[in-house]
C-alpha cells in the first residue's frame, strides 16, 4: 500500500508539473494578445462613437490583468536578480493559501521576536557591558537579521505580497549600515559615537514594538472588513490608512526619525575633525540619510 500511495503521488507531482507549465504558457500568451491590443488601440484612429467601447475594452483589459496576477501568484516563476543570487534557480512559490498566510504569519513572529532580542542585546552593551567583541556581535546580529528580512520579503513578493519598495530599500540600507559598523575599529571615533547609536538602536526596537501590536491589530480589523489583502504586512513604518487612533504613536515615530538626522549631523561633524582617519564615518552618514527620506517620504503621504 505504501509503495502503491508513493507511486500514485509522484504521478500526481508530474500532472501538476504540466499543469503548471500548461497555466504560464497561456497566461504569456494572453500577456502577447492583452500588449498587442494596447499598442493597437494606442495607433488607431479612434471616432467619437466608439471612446466608449474603448474604455470598457480597456477596463475589461485590466481586470485580465489582475487575474494573471492573481494566477501567477500560484505559479513557479524565476526568481528574481536578488533571490537568485542567494538561492539560485529555487522555486519559491507556495501552492496553497494556507502556505502562503503560514509563511507570511512566520514572517511576523520572526520580526517580533527578533525585535525583543535586539532590544535586550542593545541594552546590555549600552548600560551592562562595554566589550568591543559584544558591540561586535550585536552589530553581526543586525547584519544577519536584516539580511534575513530582504530574502524573506523577496520570496513574499513571488508569493503576492504587495510590499512596497521603500521598504525593502529600507532593509538594504540598514544591513549595509549594519555591516559599515560591525568593520569600524576601536579607537576614540568609534567610542564618541557608540552609546548614541547602541540608545538609538534601543528606542528603535521599543517603538518597533509598539507598532508591531499597533498594526497588527488594525490589520487584522481591515481584513475582516475585506479592505486589505491577506498577504498584506504589519510594516515599521506610518501607513496611510492608520489615521486613526495613530496620535499616541506618531511622536514617537516623529523622534525616531529626528534621532536618525541627529544621528547623521553627529556623523557629519566627526568627518571634519582632523583625527578623523576611519572610512566608516562617512559611510554610516551616508547610510543614514537616504534611510530617513525613504521612511519620512512615507509618513508625510
Amino acid at each position: 500500500v505504501l509503495f502503491d500511495t508513493h507511486r500514485l503521488y509522484k504521478q500526481k507531482l508530474e500532472e501538476v508539473t504540466k499543469l503548471q507549465n500548461s497555466c504560464s504558457g497561456a497566461i504569456a500568451r494572453q500577456r502577447k494578445k492583452l500588449k498587442e491590443c494596447k499598442q493597437n488601440n494606442s495607433t488607431a484612429t479612434i471616432s467619437s462613437e466608439t471612446v466608449n467601447s474603448i474604455a470598457e475594452i480597456e477596463d475589461s483589459m485590466k481586470d485580465r490583468a489582475h487575474a494573471f496576477f492573481e494566477m501567477e501568484a500560484f505559479l513557479p516563476k524565476k526568481n528574481g536578480l536578488y533571490l537568485s543570487l542567494v538561492l539560485g534557480n529555487v522555486n519559491v512559490t507556495l501552492l496553497n493559501k494556507q502556505a502562503k498566510f503560514a509563511y507570511k504569519d512566520e514572517y511576523e513572529k520572526f520580526k517580533l521576536f527578533l525585535t525583543v532580542i535586539l532590544f535586550m542585546f542593545s541594552f546590555t552593551c549600552c548600560f551592562l557591558l562595554s566589550y568591543r567583541v559584544l558591540d561586535a556581535l550585536f552589530n553581526f546580529l543586525l547584519v544577519w537579521y536584516y539580511c534575513t528580512l530582504t530574502i524573506r520579503e523577496s520570496i513574499l513578493i513571488s508569493n503576492g505580497s504587495r510590499i512596497k519598495g521603500w521598504w525593502v530599500f529600507h532593509h538594504y540600507v540598514s544591513t549595509f549600515l549594519s555591516g559599515v559598523m560591525l568593520t569600524w575599529p576601536e579607537g576614540t571615533l568609534y567610542q564618541m559615537f557608540r552609546n548614541q547609536f547602541l540608545s538609538y538602536n534601543l528606542y528603535q526596537s521599543f517603538v518597533q514594538f509598539l507598532q508591531y501590536y499597533y498594526q497588527s491589530g488594525c490589520l487584522y480589523r481591515l481584513r475582516a472588513l475585506g479592505e486589505r489583502h491577506n498577504m498584506d504586512l504589519t510594516v515599521e513604518g506610518f501607513q496611510s490608512w492608520m489615521w486613526r487612533g495613530l496620535t499616541f504613536l506618531l511622536p514617537f515615530l516623529f523622534f525616531g526619525h529626528f534621532w536618525q538626522l541627529y544621528n547623521s549631523m553627529t556623523l557629519f561633524k566627526m568627518f571634519q575633525l582632523p583625527e578623523c582617519k576611519e572610512w566608516q564615518v562617512c559611510s554610516v552618514n551616508n547610510s543614514f540619510l537616504p534611510s530617513i527620506s525613504s521612511e519620512l517620504s512615507q509618513i508625510l503621504r
